[in-house]
């Protein structure tokens, strides 16, 4: 299966708009030591907890995306993506933690790193307050990204077991077959839209690639609040 874009496309234009952010990505140590095996266990650790925070409210936003959407089938696709957060995400999430000796209560208690607390709270507002077409472009960088960052790692794949099952997740044909998805109806809904609507898809998809970039470098650091 293949990247979903057309010349000429909202999606085009996304991904040529953040084309720097994406090599910055996979350039970053955190992404490298995935595939190296070299990065710290305690950087992974941090970062999947924090993705497990991140996602409960991912989730709301598909929810929400879903309360917007114009017919019938979207609403159902961006439920079902939404319960797959929470269940099939979590189930990997799952099997980390009790590698890493943390029960579901310790999870829950950890508070967001800046990062965290920053991407959803952008997120989550762009859902609530927005029409349809903002919350599919803020939402898609997490479809898309990861999809993409997970074919690329997985041509590499990686000595560690854990980070083997974290890249086999978002190179995987089930992940691939949502986001394509995602891209089509992103498509979709940009198709004869002012300019304005679709600088400000525009906006939120390159603000959201950034935050991106901004978790996995929170993973790598282990960010923390600095007062």
């Amino acid at each position: 299966m293949t990247t979903a874009t057309v010349a000429g496309t909202i999606t085009d234009l996304m991904w040529s708009e953040t084309a720097s952010i994406y090599d910055a990505i996979l350039a970053h140590p955190f992404i490298k030591g995935l595939t190296s095996g070299d990065l710290d266990r305690s950087a992974f650790e941090f970062y999947t907890v924090q993705d497990a925070l991140y996602l409960k409210d991912y989730a709301r936003a598909l929810s929400l995306a879903a309360v917007k959407a114009p017919d019938e089938e979207t609403i159902i696709l961006f439920n079902e993506h939404s319960k797959g957060c929470l269940v099939e995400e979590r189930a990997m999430q799952k099997n980390f933690f009790d590698v890493f000796g943390l029960s579901a209560e310790q999870v829950w208690a950890t508070p967001k790193a800046p990062a965290c607390q920053a991407y959803t709270s952008y997120l989550l507002s762009v859902a609530y307050a927005r029409p349809f077409h903002e919350v599919v472009a803020v939402v898609l960088p997490c479809y898309w990204i990861y999809w993409e960052v997970g074919k690329a790692l997985a041509e590499k794949g990686s000595p560690d077991p854990m980070y083997q099952q974290w890249i086999d997740t978002y190179a995987g044909e089930e992940f691939a077959e949502a986001v394509v998805a995602v891209l089509e109806i992103t498509n979709r809904v940009a198709r004869g839209l002012p300019d304005v609507d679709r600088a400000a898809m525009l906006h939120h998809y390159v603000t959201t690639s950034r935050y991106e970039w901004m978790f996995w470098d929170m993973g790598y650091r282990k960010e923390a609040w600095p007062v």
